[in-house]
């Protein structure tokens, strides 16, 4: 468990006791004196380099999730907000064609943050892989009768088991045990900002509610802007004019 974490459940209970302690349920609030442990360095994540990426689209091609590799790569949305995208939030047909990222597999269904809840444009490869995934979810669906579950999820198993995207990975020629779902939403920042997209733009494609959020969580991908000022110097005061 990650300090991060330790610090938020310290936090918890802190609260949780002082309420106590307010009714008379507690003498002192006993959380307070505990230190917070180290816990375990996290794994960094990476993000996917754009042939990684391509090869990984090109994997998951015939696959029961391409739509879902498509959607995270070209859309940049969380995992827990993919598996709770339904039908209902899909709207192929619309110019442009968009999704509703309004609900996630959190307790409640809610988003992460309010900022996280969009509506994103898609783009073709999006709305081409998620046409095919519809007729193929269509097959399953009579293939099933009564057994289907008729939950109206955009990415559902057979069985109603959960997805594994790591197949795909393996299959694209990467080490799927390095690898987490996650970071095909990393893989989304780093390719925008490699194209240039401003740091504005990006943030509120990911459902950020500010940019410090994704310059804390996305340093490592995001490309580095500080040659603007000298560039910018070295053509105003050109002194080969």
């Amino acid at each position: 468990m990650s300090t991060r974490t330790l610090r938020e459940l310290r936090s918890i209970l802190v609260r949780s006791i002082s309420r106590a302690q307010a009714r008379d349920k507690v003498k002192r609030n006993v959380a307070l004196l505990c230190e917070i442990p180290k816990g375990k360095e996290g794994r960094p994540s990476k993000s996917l380099t754009l042939d990684q990426a391509e090869a990984v689209l090109k994997a998951s091609k015939g696959m029961a999730l391409h739509a879902y590799i498509v959607l995270s790569l070209l859309l940049g949305a969380r995992t827990e907000e993919l598996r709770a995208l339904t039908w209902s939030h899909v709207d192929l047909d619309g110019t442009p064609s968009s999704v509703m990222v309004w609900r996630s597999v959190r307790e409640g269904g809610d988003t992460k943050t309010r900022k996280s809840r969009r509506t994103l444009a898609m783009p073709r490869l999006c709305v081409e892989a998620l046409k095919l995934h519809r007729e193929r979810q269509d097959v399953a669906r009579k293939a099933a009768g009564v057994n289907w579950q008729a939950n109206g999820l955009v990415f559902a198993s057979k069985v109603g088991t959960e997805l594994d995207v790591r197949a795909v990975l393996k299959k694209a020629g990467l080490n799927a045990k390095e690898r987490t779902p996650r970071e095909m939403r990393h893989s989304f920042v780093s390719l925008l900002s490699d194209s240039g997209i401003p740091l504005e733009n990006i943030s509120r494609l990911v459902g950020h509610r500010n940019t410090s959020v994704t310059e804390t969580v996305y340093r490592k991908q995001l490309r580095p802007m500080l040659l603007e000022g000298a560039e910018a110097m070295d053509h105003i005061f050109d002194l080969d004019q």
